[in-house]
């Protein structure tokens, strides 16, 4: 009788190959998730900033938008800094340097890593590692500037001409088209416990949403000083101008989530690309691009240019513009290493924590919302354990998971190489 085929050695590497890729992947998604926590804390924040500078009745959605984005400029310097230390460094002569650079050269490898390297060839190991260039890093942002500013503008325009309740609502709507379109270009797994999630999640949102708009108006807030007179928007005057509002809103759900399905499409990983470079192109793709917007608004009445009138709304602006800084910035790395359902979903939580927020405001929230800031919650951590087990979760349409037949994202696939006759 034979004996068992004792398995090869490039098998044993391969089996050690793929064990490290699911527990780095696992590692990433757990640090995604942390850095997802911190953008929710940082954008309830900024909310409550907001609200205290339109409260203080400095409403320009645009210019928030625009400043806010353009402060993603500041990103260039540390890149202009780093290519002038390299280019003094080049300066400097190295007689190794050029062996380097000319050709592949391993160091300190273990057995098994060369050998896993070995059996993929060079081709397969220059693809997975393949990182954008300056130009394909530029020409991605040139394209993602106008979504993101449209999906943050409208949001906040949408609050010029309709409820708080509707914009809410409505813009909670990207969940499902995170869904949808992650599902069309195969970045998502369409099961039933993510499509419960998100209606839950939605559902979440309506209870807070409606609860707000059934409290009794509070009496108008006396701004700290008295605005200058502008004039007024000629589009609140139409007894449609909620329409337009409503529009607005559901317009930010559908390019938020056109936003972070494309990216996740364009980059796949974070090693791909410089993200500092990256946002602080599309900073100043803003900068060029988008005024005109301004001047077109100012002239048409709809948003007049004029300076904040106070330090109070001077320093909302800037606090604003610190937070996004650094916020957008986590939610893109959170993003790349989890899944865009995931961060659409989990920033829902920005209204739990905004009801802790105002617990400590000495603001008490009614059962209603409690209620719903609790099943938000839920959604979420349902979201977050379904889609943790990308490797067994099974696709409604397809009846198998979608990456069945293709390479995991920043995983190697290694193939027998077919074995020649002499």
């Amino acid at each position: 009788m034979d004996a068992a085929p004792q398995p090869t050695y490039r098998d044993q590497s391969r089996g050690k190959s793929r064990s490290r890729t699911r527990l780095e992947n696992k590692t990433d998604y757990i640090i995604g998730i942390c850095l997802l926590l911190i953008v929710v804390i940082l954008w309830t924040t900024s909310n409550f900033v907001t609200q205290d500078l339109f409260e203080d009745g400095y409403e320009k959605p645009f210019l928030v938008t625009y400043l806010n984005t353009s402060a993603f400029s500041l990103y260039l310097l540390p890149f202009l800094i780093r290519r002038t230390m390299e280019r003094f460094r080049q300066d400097v002569p190295c007689g190794s340097s050029a062996r380097i650079q000319g050709e592949y050269q391993p160091v300190a490898m273990d057995a098994d890593a060369a050998e896993v390297l070995a059996s993929t060839g060079p081709r397969t190991a220059s693809i997975v590692n393949e990182r954008l260039s300056m130009r394909e890093t530029a020409q991605l942002a040139a394209f993602f500037c106008p979504l993101w500013f449209i999906a943050n503008w409208s949001v906040n325009a949408s609050l010029d001409y309709t409820s708080v309740a509707s914009a809410t609502i409505l813009s909670s709507m990207s969940g499902f088209f995170t869904l949808g379109i992650g599902r069309l270009f195969r970045v998502e797994t369409l099961t039933l416990v993510k499509l419960i999630a998100v209606i839950t999640s939605f559902g979440g949102v309506v209870l807070v949403s409606l609860s707000d708009s059934q409290q009794s108006t509070p009496a108008p807030t006396t701004p700290s000083v008295e605005p200058p007179p502008t004039m007024q928007n000629p589009i609140t005057t139409f007894a449609s101008a909620h329409i337009l509002g409503d529009f607005l809103a559901l317009l930010s759900a559908l390019f938020y989530a056109l936003y972070v399905i494309l990216l996740k499409v364009r980059i796949k990983e974070e090693s791909r690309i410089d993200m500092q470079l990256f946002f602080g192109f599309v900073g100043l793709f803003n900068i060029v691009a988008c005024w005109p917007i301004g001047i077109f608004l100012h002239l048409i009445g709809i948003e007049r240019l004029e300076l904040p009138y106070t330090n109070k709304a001077i320093l909302a602006l800037l606090v604003n513009m610190a937070i996004t800084l650094s916020s957008d910035f986590i939610y893109v790395l959170a993003m790349l290493k989890t899944t865009p359902l995931v961060v659409t979903v989990g920033l829902s939580l920005t209204m739990p924590l905004a009801v802790l927020g105002d617990f400590f405001l000495s603001k008490p929230a009614k059962v209603q919302v409690v209620i719903g800031a609790v099943v938000v919650l839920c959604s979420f951590i349902l979201v977050g354990l379904e889609d943790s087990r990308n490797d067994s979760e099974s696709d409604m349409l397809r009846g198998e998971p979608l990456d069945s037949d293709i390479t995991p994202e920043g995983a190697v696939r290694l193939e027998e190489e077919p074995v020649t006759s002499a």
